[in-house]
């Protein structure tokens, strides 16, 4: 951690705690931003395996049955 970073720590445990809080929330808000190419590349994938579904060349497994095999697996 560089020595700004370092200072900024200190100065931010001198906050009350919802203070604190905020601040916690405000910055890792800014390290979840939206991707427009990760979301095109998601919104392809379900498309691709949407149309396979549609033509018969994947198969489904419904959802009770699908977290019982993750369930045997954890």
């Amino acid at each position: 951690m560089s020595a700004s970073a370092k200072a900024v720590l200190q100065e931010a445990l001198r906050l009350p705690p919802a203070e604190r809080a905020a601040l916690v929330e405000g910055l890792i808000g800014s390290l979840d931003q939206p991707d427009p190419a990760m979301d095109a590349l998601w919104l392809k994938e379900a498309e691709d395996r949407m149309a396979a579904y549609r033509a018969g060349e994947l198969g489904a497994v419904d959802a009770e049955k699908a977290f019982a095999e993750l369930g045997q697996r954890v």
